[in-house]
């Protein structure tokens, strides 16, 4: 159990074979890796899930204004606006997705889920998920597992790095746990959840990490919020028994492939994208003269 599994297909058999819930390879290798008491894990996870959702709550009521400026409350304005595209429940999740990734971008306490540019994810889907069908938390925490467990496998075959994969490997793998979690949660089967991943996975190929002036605010914020709504749509349509035709574990390793074969200037350097075009160049060059700036000012006399 040293490394859990090494496929999806693994993991469906020793869930059939053994007769266990799908968190349960994952809570024990939790306790293995770590030396803990099934209660101590329990424990943890409680404390993870307390984190999200507080940093939904202070992304929604506090002002988040990052020190490059491209950060300014943009959850709050999402929760706030009168007019909701698709349906209020809609609108707290992408509001909440939102709040929590830009507490992180604003240097704020965040739980890296797999990582702390995709820390929005998990926190605006599950939140709103246990609040639309009032779910127990002990179900939100056996989701949380599950979708680690997915983070997991996907390192293993491809990545879970921008730097490595580009953003389909970071948010893409947190929509990908959250859409397990989502149809898990919602009672559904373990095919139906691997089938939720596949299907998150393919709506997620090729994206590339482009961060604007190499922070992780811009696009990576709102990457955050879209990255909620595909995970909802893929359990969606994961629970309706729709299949995504190419099994989980290929998804995996195509996303794996063509991270392998993305130029470097789209993984994580700043170097493409929208990194690259004429504003993003801009922000970059304030920001570095006001990384001089601030550099200068600390700097202790003779």
């Amino acid at each position: 159990m040293s490394i859990l599994f090494d496929s999806f297909d693994e993991w469906r058999k020793y869930c059939s074979d053994e007769n266990k819930p799908l968190y349960e390879p994952v809570l024990r290798y939790e306790r293995e890796q770590k030396g803990k008491s099934e209660e101590e894990v329990w424990t943890g996870l409680s404390k993870a899930y307390l984190v999200m959702r507080e940093a939904v709550q202070t992304g929604l009521t506090q002002e988040m204004n990052s020190f490059s400026g491209m950060i300014n409350s943009g959850a709050k304005k999402v929760a706030n606006l009168p007019l909701s595209v698709l349906s209020p429940e809609f609108q707290k999740l992408i509001s909440r997705a939102l709040a929590a990734k830009e507490v992180n971008s604003c240097m704020g306490r965040v739980v890296a889920a797999p990582t702390a540019g995709a820390s929005g994810i998990l926190p605006g889907t599950m939140v709103t998920l246990q609040e639309i069908h009032d779910l127990p938390d002990r179900t939100i925490l056996e989701g949380l597992l599950i979708g680690a467990g997915v983070a997991l496998i996907m390192e293993k075959r491809a990545s879970i790095s921008g730097a490595v994969g580009g953003c389909q490997a970071e948010t893409g793998a947190a929509a990908a746990m959250a859409s397990a979690a989502i149809v898990y949660a919602l009672g559904g089967t373990v095919d139906q959840a691997f089938n939720a991943v596949a299907i998150t996975i393919q709506c997620m190929l090729g994206l590339v990490c482009d961060p604007v002036a190499g922070l992780v605010e811009i696009p990576c914020v709102v990457r955050n919020a879209s990255a909620a709504a595909i995970a909802n749509s893929s359990a969606q349509i994961a629970l309706a028994d729709v299949s995504p035709v190419i099994p989980v574990d290929e998804c995996v390793d195509a996303m794996g492939e063509i991270g392998q074969s993305m130029e470097a200037k789209y993984k994580e350097t700043a170097l493409g994208g929208l990194a690259a075009t004429p504003t993003g160049q801009a922000i970059s060059r304030r920001v570095l003269i006001q990384d001089i700036e601030i550099m200068d000012d600390e700097e202790v006399p003779e």
